[in-house]
């Protein structure tokens, strides 16, 4: 840089520490932001991004003096475009650019700029009284009408298609319907983070997507984990309730004894005895007194059970109806003060 004014080297040279400073490097595009809009972006990043507007060719010799250290850093020079500023921050790639995507303000669109989405008219009403409004909806391709007084499009018209140039008619004619199809702010080209690159159509997630399927691998994961006994911290819990029912329900089904299964075995034993007692009762001689009155007992129980599920319905029944005559008394008092 022997024949480089001094003022190039300097630039050059803060670059460099600003890059050397920072984990994460990226490039961004300022192109058509209002000097108003990028103070205040500039103040809502205070504290979390630093931003450094410089010539192309400045910030490229910057980037080679820092490619030793942060390696394969200059591939960043393949995505300057436009306004190029540097924007070096602590955060995370991913984190950054929703920050910078959700500080985007919507704009009006200007003579000859390009479309990025689909720019959609929609039907309806458009608050114009009839006039020589009508004639220039007209004229750009609007289908409109007047209905009720009033100049309406009576179908929904796609008027620029995206990656299309927006002529000064279209142009006006969206300003008059207070139609602002643009976005205006910081657009995040690239960021370099140990080694790596990442553009902006991978750091463009769907959180709510994303978080999703983070949820559904961590089931399946968890899953796994259960069902082929490999503990961890999350599943040590449930693989040891898991295998303390498969215990339990072995030994229910070979009557194997235990402190937890000796009194569900008596209760499931007395229970099938009774059911048995229960097909041979109409028999004479087939049950001995005790059992007759053990079996006599369960049937008592059954029917006292069941006395008292209905005398509960039917007080709910009453209670019901009472509330009801409560109710319309308060209604009648209403009505009639």
């Amino acid at each position: 840089m022997a024949h480089v004014a001094e003022w190039k080297k300097e630039e050059v040279s803060e670059l460099k520490g600003l890059i050397d400073s920072y984990d994460v490097v990226g490039i961004v595009d300022l192109l058509n932001i209002p000097a108003k809009q990028l103070q205040e972006m500039r103040k809502s990043l205070l504290g979390k991004a630093v931003i450094r507007m410089s010539k192309k060719n400045l910030i490229d010799l910057a980037l080679e003096d820092c490619n030793s250290d942060k390696n394969d850093i200059t591939d960043l020079s393949d995505y300057m475009d436009g306004q190029v500023a540097i924007i070096a921050t602590e955060m995370n790639p991913f984190r950054l650019y929703k920050i910078l995507e959700d500080s985007k303000t919507a704009a009006p669109a200007k003579p000859g700029s390009i479309a990025v989405d689909d720019i959609v008219i929609p039907e309806g009403d458009t608050g114009f009284e009839p006039g020589p409004f009508l004639g220039e909806l007209q004229q750009v391709g609007i289908p409109a009408k007047i209905d009720k007084g009033k100049i309406v499009v009576s179908k929904e018209t796609v008027l620029v298609k995206a990656g299309e140039e927006v002529s000064a008619k279209v142009a006006s004619t969206l300003s008059r319907m207070d139609i602002n199809p643009m976005e205006v702010g910081i657009d995040l080209k690239a960021v370099y983070e140990d080694g790596a690159i990442y553009t902006s159509d991978v750091l463009a997630i769907d959180e709510e997507e994303t978080i999703a399927k983070v949820q559904d691998a961590f089931t399946k994961a968890f899953n796994i984990s259960v069902y082929a006994a490999i503990p961890t911290e999350e599943t040590i819990s449930a693989i040891i309730s898991n295998a303390y029912t498969k215990a339990f329900n072995v030994a229910m089904e070979s009557a194997y004894a235990t402190s937890e299964t000796s009194e569900p075995l008596i209760g499931l034993a007395q229970a099938k005895m009774l059911a048995l007692a229960n097909l041979v009762a109409d028999t004479e001689g087939a049950l001995d007194d005790e059992l007759a009155e053990k079996l006599s007992n369960a049937a008592a129980a059954t029917v006292a059970v069941v006395e008292e599920d209905e005398t509960v319905d039917e007080v709910e029944e009453e209670e019901e109806e009472e509330n009801a005559e409560e109710e319309a008394a308060m209604g009648l008092g209403a009505l009639f003060g």
